[in-house]
């Protein structure tokens, strides 16, 4: 099944399969099982009802990729909104934001609603987030995107933790790069999610095999819980979830000074257990319209959720 990884990451930038899949009925049935909502309101009701299950939530406004200002400033707004309702509810204290910066605007071209060009424009539009969420009480940490993306990602990140030093980042294990990254992200204060990654690399930056993509995920997880930020372990692998509380505990951290992070909807049951047994858990929370190409990165991430696909589609005929 590894072997399809490629082509189904392939179809997350197809047009015409995007706009094929997306009005299957059957499409939006499964997708419920990995994004909570298309709505605001959506949103709030899956972040109560995982809080009341002891788990927090790290919330991302789905969206990657626009094309212009407008597409960049909805989604601003759509996480400006997202707060406000999560004050009403009571609920934004310890909640935290996920932002994806090339959904606000990261590789628009200059021009005249972009005089200073996309990095400038979604250093503005993370920083509106980032205000409102700080003055709220919540946190936000900076989604990582392919290679491309990177230096640009981590500029703004700078940027921003010159005021607000806890803004956290996805560093991706697979990228050959991750070592000296993590050199330089671990200080005091500071957040770093640790995943795997989700994009389709060329070998010349990013490690290929399975095998060595977990030994790179060993190594930087060493890093991170030898350091002095806050170690965010994004994996539901069971090896890894193992490795990362015993190195938490060679490291002598207290169990509040990490935190486990998994995907909604993908293996809940674990996600209670490591609650139960006293771990900090967030959840990744993604709800929005603009669900496509979040949804076929899970697919290619495991056989399982691909199966899972194929199963009720089959069911559906």
């Amino acid at each position: 099944m590894y072997l399809l990884r490629k082509p189904i990451l392939a179809l997350s930038r197809n047009h015409a399969v995007r706009d094929l899949i997306s009005r299957a009925p059957v499409t939006r049935d499964v997708v419920q099982r990995f994004v909570a909502g298309e709505t605001t309101a959506d949103a709030v009701t899956a972040v109560r009802r995982l809080r009341s299950a002891g788990l927090q939530v790290t919330c991302d406004f789905l969206g990657e990729d626009c094309t212009n200002a407008a597409q960049a400033d909805a989604t601003v707004a759509g996480y400006l909104d997202l707060i406000d309702a999560l004050v009403d509810a009571g609920l934004v204290a310890g909640a935290e934001l996920s932002v994806k910066l090339s959904a606000v605007g990261q590789a628009l071209p200059s021009g005249p609603d972009v005089p200073g060009g996309g990095e400038a424009y979604a250093t503005a539009g993370a920083r509106k987030i980032v205000e409102a969420a700080y003055g709220a009480g919540a946190r936000v940490t900076l989604d990582m995107e392919d290679h491309r993306t990177v230096d640009s990602t981590l500029q703004i990140l700078t940027g921003l933790r010159s005021d607000f030093p806890d803004v956290g980042v996805a560093i991706q294990a697979m990228l050959l790069r991750t070592p000296q990254d993590l050199a330089e992200l671990t200080g005091p204060g500071s957040r770093v999610r640790l995943v795997k990654g989700a994009y389709d690399e060329p070998s010349s930056v990013a490690f290929a095999e399975p095998a060595e993509v977990d030994l790179a995920y060993v190594r930087a997880l060493r890093v991170l819980m030898a350091g002095r930020g806050r170690p965010m372990v994004g994996s539901h692998d069971p090896r890894l979830i193992a490795i990362a509380e015993r190195l938490a505990s060679d490291n002598g951290r207290a169990a509040d000074s990490w935190e486990y992070q998994m995907l909604y909807g993908i293996r809940p049951d674990e996600q209670s257990r490591l609650a139960a047994r006293g771990h900090p858990v967030r959840i990744y929370l993604p709800y929005g319209h603009d669900w496509y190409g979040y949804f076929t990165r899970r697919l290619a991430e495991r056989p399982a959720n691909l199966m899972f696909f194929l199963r009720s589609f089959a069911s559906k005929k």
